[in-house]
């Protein structure tokens, strides 16, 4: 590997664009890949089941502070999961969490089935 020259600022400046360039699309890979992931049921029963995981839905208290503090970590994931949603499908949260709801009501009921 080449080492950079410290005096080559338009080399620096070459390399931070490319740099840029790369996260730049390695974001739209994933906001495609989740926006993917959200248009089918199934890919929305996975993304709940991760906010579930993640404690999204319950607090995280806990009097052991290190069992909170990864709690707190868990829930932090989730919530980044659930800031893509509302900034890339919003209109798509609501049915994950009707679809939520019907599934937990026919497991209840005994009438559990997978829907593709």
């Amino acid at each position: 590997m080449k080492e950079a020259d410290p005096f080559d600022l338009q080399g620096q400046e070459r390399a931070a664009q490319e740099v840029a360039k790369r996260d730049e699309l390695s974001k739209d890979t994933e906001e495609s890949d989740f926006k993917w992931l959200m248009r089918s049921k199934r890919g929305r029963r996975i993304v709940w089941r991760q906010l579930e995981r993640a404690g999204v839905f319950r607090l995280s208290f806990n009097t052991n502070a290190m069992a909170m503090a990864f709690a707190e970590g868990n829930k932090n994931d989730g919530l980044r999961t659930l800031g893509l949603i509302n900034r890339l499908c919003p209109e798509l949260y609501q049915t994950m969490v009707n679809e939520a709801n019907d599934h937990r009501a026919n497991s209840i009921d005994g009438n559990s089935h997978n829907d593709h």
